[in-house]
């Protein structure tokens, strides 16, 4: 299942650099991302550092 990112995106940019698939893009206001690509390894949320990724429900 892929993560999303939340409202508390600060748009940092940090999360896509650290995605080995580059699944995460920038959006309308934060970072996106698709669920496609995401292959799922938890990378971008231990990497963001306001918390604003999770694992989709």
């Amino acid at each position: 299942m892929a993560r999303v990112i939340s409202d508390d995106c600060v748009s940092c940019g940090t999360c896509a650099g650290e995605c080995p698939v580059d699944a995460i893009s920038e959006g309308d206001g934060k970072y996106v991302i698709d669920a496609d690509t995401c292959v799922d390894c938890g990378a971008c949320e231990e990497a963001c550092p306001t918390g604003a990724i999770s694992e989709a429900e």
